[in-house]
């Protein structure tokens, strides 16, 4: 097949919409398939690179996610590309610009179009003028009217599914949960460069966190409960990996706490180098509860790394034996769950559980699906176009 991916998220920002695309489009091409990455411009990217299959279109940073970019020309450009190709499938991994792209250049080709909800918006609408300006509804309004004429719908958790249920979307949806290359985890990697470059010792208890630094990742919950840590580990260190708007926030919240020799804000790493750090730690933290597929939590599991992370839809279905990892709902509770790991760190060593969640989040399982998707799409494509109406339920899967 020839599947566009039409994005406004992809390397080098460093994202988890980003690395979910890469590992997909990194699958489907070692399984026969050509994919063309359709995407925003980058001030990191030359205008001059080539980069084979990646077409990047005129952007400008995004309004309250100064990190993030929009496209605001290349319509006709990609489509005039898109016929040259011979798309078979336009697949969209956003709602905005690349997104709206996207189902022209569908539409115009008389193709099929699907689409990953990767995003619980009503989380972050706090950005926009501090949540005065948009509600909840708006979002339920913007997905139906994005979503009207989609040939299927992935969503990556069962926490997504039921939003787009609640929303009342009727086009076809599965749930995908996005795959790690797990070759980039599971083999063993040598810390001791690591170690030295952030002073730090082998026997010290390392925890850590790594996402995008802002608000709604909640880390300053984490940075709270670290003196009851510190008070039982006098040692220990909480590594932060990432980069963003609230950085500034957080350094405050540490001198505040007087716990600068407990934490080391590492900076934003490029995702082919983040392996060893999961591989220094002893455990992965998080207090986000906003989650919808958490690819940093997998890729810690990946690594064989326990996670103590927020409860959410999401993070209980993942963690579901404590030889994976743990849920909390209150964060008082991070600090106890933490010294049991600690403590014991041998008690919860059942392989059973971590071998049948590597083969669950494996990105040659999320390939599989989501081309097994594609033709269930396609199938769906045809019957409404020769129908000229709406499909029943079940008419998606017939052959």
């Amino acid at each position: 097949m020839n599947i566009g991916i039409f994005t406004d998220t992809y390397f080098p920002q460093v994202s988890g919409v980003a690395t979910s695309i890469q590992t997909l489009k990194n699958d489907l091409e070692q399984k026969g398939n050509t994919v063309y990455i359709f995407t925003t411009t980058d001030p990191h990217v030359d205008k001059n690179t080539i980069e084979p299959n990646i077409f990047r279109l005129g952007s400008v940073p995004f309004i309250s996610f100064t990190d993030r970019r929009i496209a605001y020309r290349g319509m006709f450009h990609a489509l005039k590309l898109a016929k040259e190709l011979n798309l078979d499938i336009v697949h969209t991994q956003t709602e905005f610009s690349l997104g709206l792209i996207g189902k022209f250049v569908a539409h115009s080709l008389k193709i099929p179009c699907v689409h990953t909800y990767h995003t619980m918006y009503e989380d972050y609408l706090h950005y926009v003028l501090n949540g005065h300006l948009l509600k909840p509804y708006h979002v339920k309004q913007m997905s139906k009217l994005f979503i009207s004429g989609m040939s299927g719908v992935i969503a990556p958790s069962q926490k997504v599914y039921d939003t787009l249920s609640r929303y009342g979307i009727k086009t076809p949806m599965t749930i995908i949960p996005t795959g790690v290359d797990l070759s980039n985890f599971t083999q063993k990697i040598d810390t001791t460069t690591l170690e030295k470059q952030l002073h730090l010792t082998n026997c010290q208890p390392i925890l850590l966190t790594l996402s995008r630094i802002a608000n709604e990742k909640k880390i300053e919950l984490l940075l709270q409960q670290l003196p009851n840590l510190i008070s039982h580990y006098p040692d220990i260190m909480l590594l932060i990996v990432g980069g963003g708007p609230d950085m500034d926030d957080l350094l405050v919240q540490v001198d505040r706490l007087r716990i600068q020799e407990h934490v080391k804000f590492v900076g934003e790493v490029d995702h082919d180098h983040v392996a060893p750090y999961y591989h220094l730690a002893d455990l992965f933290v998080s207090a986000s509860d906003t989650e919808s597929q958490g690819l940093t939590f997998i890729e810690a599991l990946a690594s064989g790394l326990k996670c103590v992370v927020r409860s959410s839809p999401y993070t209980d279905q993942l963690l579901n034996d404590p030889a994976l990892g743990v849920t909390y709902q209150d964060p008082k509770q991070l600090a106890y769950l933490v010294i049991q790991y600690i403590d014991h760190p041998n008690l919860f060593d059942d392989p059973k559980p971590r071998k049948q969640k590597l083969y669950e989040i494996s990105a040659d399982l999320f390939g599989d699906q989501v081309l097994e998707f594609y033709q269930n799409s396609y199938k769906y494509f045809l019957r409404k176009k020769l129908a000229n109406e709406p499909l029943k339920d079940g008419q998606y899967y017939d052959d």
